[in-house]
């Protein structure tokens, strides 16, 4: 038997290693970009959420329930089609039946559904009620919908008074703007302010909306609520475990649908409290008086934050804009000595919804952020606005 030449002999050695080490990799569990997010998806989820309140349990449990009846129907019905199509096919000598209506069978199919029927309802009924019963909440919160963030108001209970906004984090839209976003686990999840709430305390949530329809939605507390223009709605929920909760808005409302994440964060009671503290002197220490007159470079540099944190993502931070967002930089509305053109804008709107409007930020922060916008870049107009002229303009 002849040799291999030394060459030859080397490619098939090397091959013979490829092949090996394919298949170790191959029976080697793979190595996922990114991993299960605790309170969020999981990577090729199929199974409902991991429940965190009673009431996701509930709904879980009668999801497996009513899952397994459906199998069963469905089984029980095709299994006598399938039979009684093999058995008495005319190929074995089988002759068609000639008959007319049977009381029997039409008594039969209607009276077993129906009895079925009720009782899938019977078990679902109080799963139902439950989610329903707004009523004795340890702490109350309106959520609304604003193209596209959300806002919180805690309105009874502990933590009363405290308001803020939660905005995506901008670090990941501008992941997501770069068509190659790095592979996180939170990825468009990640906000800048979440709502925080107490374990085991009943949270009752009022959802309504600032422009389009909205939809609140956490997978792991079963609720989903809608939040529309004009409209108040509610819906409870009861934490039992402490941990990060994830979820996003579930009503198509606009070409920022995909950014508009919700993050709940559930803490002790202890921890709770300590929050409420500390957000409360935060809220009093950006509280500002509206009749205060400001430098210039003192609110241009109050409104760089602003902007870093709700508008860049959007117009970005060299104020150029992107496709359909108008640029800042340059902008004859920017420009323009009119000051109120460009207060309206922020506190109304424009463009039929694509520039949402801003009027839950306070009279100080708006005017800080258009004062920035004038004076930055290659726009050096020398323009200040007063928090007093948003003041008036609101009026």
């Amino acid at each position: 038997m002849k040799k291999l030449p030394v060459n030859l002999g080397a490619a098939v050695c090397l091959l013979t290693r490829g092949v090996a080490a394919a298949a170790a990799g191959l029976a080697a569990p793979a190595v996922l970009a990114v991993n299960d997010l605790p309170g969020g998806p999981a990577v090729n989820q199929l199974d409902l959420h991991p429940p965190v309140t009673q009431i996701a349990a509930d709904i879980q449990t009668l999801h497996y329930g009513l899952m397994v009846v459906c199998v069963v129907i469905f089984v029980a019905v095709f299994g006598v089609m399938f039979y009684s199509i093999l058995k008495h096919r005319k190929s074995v000598g089988h002759k068609a039946a000639h008959f007319h209506e049977s009381v029997a069978v039409e008594i039969a199919w209607t009276i077993v559904p129906f009895i079925i029927v009720v009782l899938m309802g019977f078990a679902a009924t109080k799963t139902v009620v439950a989610q329903k019963d707004t009523t004795n909440a340890d702490l109350t919160i309106k959520v609304t919908g604003y193209q596209w963030k959300w806002g919180y108001d805690y309105l009874k209970g502990e933590g009363e008074g405290i308001g803020f906004l939660s905005t995506l984090d901008t670090q990941q839209r501008l992941m997501s703007d770069s068509g190659r976003p790095d592979p996180v686990d939170n990825y468009l999840l990640k906000v800048d302010n979440p709502l925080v709430v107490p374990v085991d305390k009943k949270i009752r949530i009022i959802t309504t909306a600032n422009d389009v329809i909205h939809a609140w939605m956490v997978p792991a507390f079963a609720i989903k609520q809608d939040a529309i223009p004009g409209f108040v709605r509610d819906v409870w929920f009861r934490p039992t475990q402490t941990g990060d909760f994830f979820g996003q808005c579930a009503e198509l409302c606009g070409k920022e649908h995909a950014y508009m994440p919700i993050h709940v964060k559930v803490l002790s009671q202890v921890d709770y409290t300590a929050w409420v503290e500390g957000k409360k002197k935060e809220m009093a220490a950006k509280a500002d008086d509206p009749n205060k007159e400001w430098k210039l470079d003192e609110l241009a540099a109050r409104g760089e934050k602003v902007y870093s944190a709700n508008c860049a993502a959007c117009h970005r931070a060299d104020g150029k804009g992107a496709g359909p967002i108008k640029a800042l930089d340059g902008s004859p509305i920017v420009l323009d000595a009119d000051k109120g053109k460009q207060i309206a804008i922020l506190l109304n709107g424009a463009a039929n919804g694509a520039m949402p409007s801003w009027k839950a930020l306070s009279d100080t922060e708006i005017a800080a952020v258009i004062t920035y916008t004038k004076n930055s870049w290659s726009n050096k107009t020398g323009q200040i606005v007063q928090p007093a002229e948003v003041v008036s303009a609101r009026k």
